[in-house]
């Protein structure tokens, strides 16, 4: 009786630990992004805006004469002190065209996880606003994409898997978009605008169970703003 009395009161502990699948859970982090307190900027132009009835994350390409970003380097805004393997991530997101972007820019805007030092390498779910509606089926079917970089970008992607990596979900340019990303191991499934079911499947990160930092990414043609991200 006395070693079941242990027995039961060692679960009932690990039970109030939160403790599971050898893991302890921890409370939801939640970044407001309403100040760029905390964020590793990099290869873009980083400002807080009110844009549709909140201030968000905007992030941009710099105007002024000699800046510094290069279309050949990646633009993130690291979230500093985060630590991330396994998990959710949650946020809201807004992409478009920006002035004066090339014809094929398509609002490119979405979340970076497990990303290494300075962003030499990470895992990344993106949107493409403009092709949720496009009239053009093909361009419907490239609304969402995954990523690896350095070693995998979307180009090789399509050409040695086609549509494995990119998907289709029903997107609006330069409207607030939910998205959430659930990652276990090797796979992550991208969910969007609160469906029940992923809209992307991916079962082989080309990183393989690594663990790094979370980052808001986009690129230097898009408008992008980035709200409410919560990590679980």
């Amino acid at each position: 009786m006395k070693i079941l009395a242990i027995a039961v009161g060692l679960l009932m502990a690990l039970g109030a630990g939160g403790v599971k699948g050898g893991e302890t859970k921890s409370s939801p982090a939640k970044f407001k992004l309403d100040s760029l307190t905390g964020l590793e900027i990099m290869n873009i132009k980083a400002e807080v805006a009110e844009y549709r009835g909140r201030r968000a994350v905007r992030l941009m390409k710099q105007d002024a004469p000699g800046s510094e970003t290069n279309p050949a380097n990646e633009s993130l805004a690291i979230l500093n002190g985060t630590d991330f393997k396994n998990g959710v991530i949650e946020a809201e997101v807004a992409g478009a065209p920006a002035v004066g972007a090339p014809p094929d820019a398509r609002g490119f805007i979405g979340i970076a996880f497990r990303v290494a030092e300075h962003g030499e390498k990470f895992e990344c779910f993106y949107l493409r606003p403009t092709n949720g509606r496009a009239d053009d089926q093909l361009r419907r079917n490239h609304s969402l994409q995954y990523i690896s970089y350095p070693d995998y970008p979307w180009q090789l992607l399509r050409k040695e898997n086609p549509g494995v990596y990119e998907s289709y979900a029903d997107l609006e340019a330069g409207v607030w978009t939910k998205i959430r990303i659930e990652v276990s191991g090797s796979k992550a499934k991208l969910y969007v605008n609160g469906a029940a079911q992923p809209a992307l499947i991916v079962n082989d990160l080309k990183l393989g169970e690594s663990r790094g930092r979370i980052a808001l990414w986009t690129t230097l043609e898009t408008d992008g703003y980035f709200s409410n991200l919560t990590v679980k």
